[in-house]
């Protein structure tokens, strides 16, 4: 059974610009065509954009994902690169993780010094228009 690019994109959640931009960049190889150049992709196709889609959910680079996917083609190789891959990734999301719970901890630092009263008391417009000072001084 093969679906036509509208089914797939239904099937699978992704939406059709991006099912085209993946062929363009080399991530889904060119379907298969009707006579009339209607594309056609069957379970094999499926299975890969659902690969794609997941990995991008996983949050991993396009580059990325063409290696993953390059290892999946071939696997009888070592999974060391497939291992070295996620552990960058997941080290973006520790970084990122850290990252939030600053930003967290500060709003909530904003917050519970605010005194509610009149702007001109605000501490989260005095915390946010010091610290814009800091950050972005003219010397």
């Amino acid at each position: 059974m093969d679906y036509s690019i509208g089914e797939l994109a239904k099937h699978t959640g992704v939406k059709v610009p991006t099912i085209r931009y993946y062929e363009q960049i080399g991530l889904l190889p060119p379907p298969t065509r009707t006579e009339g150049q209607q594309r056609r992709y069957d379970k094999k196709g499926i299975s890969r954009l659902a690969f794609i889609r997941h990995a991008r959910e996983l949050g991993f680079e396009v580059e990325a994902i063409r290696t993953l996917l390059s290892l999946q083609d071939n696997p009888n190789q070592s999974c060391s690169t497939a291992d070295r891959i996620a552990s960058a990734r997941l080290a973006d999301v520790e970084a990122r993780i850290t990252s939030l719970n600053s930003l967290r901890s500060e709003l909530q630092r904003m917050l519970a010094e605010c005194a509610c009263g009149r702007v001109a008391e605000c501490r989260v417009i005095e915390t946010l228009a010091n610290e814009s000072h800091q950050h972005g001084r003219l010397d």
